[in-house]
């Protein structure tokens, strides 16, 4: 597929999309809050500089674009025009985040990603269930992970579906 706008267009279009404070985080963060979850945002001073940050829990949570992360999502695509250049770009971005995520772990944090298809379009889930999966994830032992898929939640919990859907 070809894209519908010039070069100039596309590079400012990419320019604009925001690194902070994205609907996904504002969503997740709104969430967390409403649940008695206390963090911090955007904490400069740790790799990676997180999204979130749990100091009570030791833990931090990237919320990823599945876009510029490459969840494997169907937000996912790939541009065909100067593919090369994109291909380098998402292979430094995952490698980042690899490091990222070693450099925290030696630090002592857990980590945590939320992708952002988990909290915006036609496959997400309520912002206020994604936060109750991070509020159970938050009791494993896990030091690493993904946001947990419902029916993990419902086996940690020891509940059924319909007690974690938000009435």
């Amino acid at each position: 597929m070809t894209d519908t706008v010039d070069s100039e267009t596309r590079s400012r279009i990419m320019r604009a999309v925001l690194q902070k404070n994205t609907k996904p985080e504002l969503l997740l963060r709104r969430a967390l809050h409403k649940l008695g979850l206390r963090f911090r945002v955007n904490v400069a001073r740790l790799p990676g500089t997180p999204d979130i940050v749990l100091p009570k829990y030791n833990t931090v949570i990237f919320v990823h674009g599945c876009y510029w992360h490459r969840h494997g999502c169907d937000k996912s695509t790939t541009p065909k025009s100067n593919a090369n250049f994109w291909e380098r770009k998402f292979s430094s971005n995952r490698q980042r985040d690899t490091k990222n995520v070693k450099e925290l772990r030696q630090l002592g944090w857990r980590v945590m990603t939320v992708w952002e298809c988990e909290m915006v379009g036609k496959r997400s889930r309520s912002s206020l269930l994604v936060a109750k999966c991070v509020r159970a994830w938050l009791q494993t032992k896990q030091t690493t992970g993904e946001l947990p898929s419902q029916e993990e939640v419902e086996k940690a919990l020891n509940v059924t579906s319909d007690i974690l859907v938000p009435k």
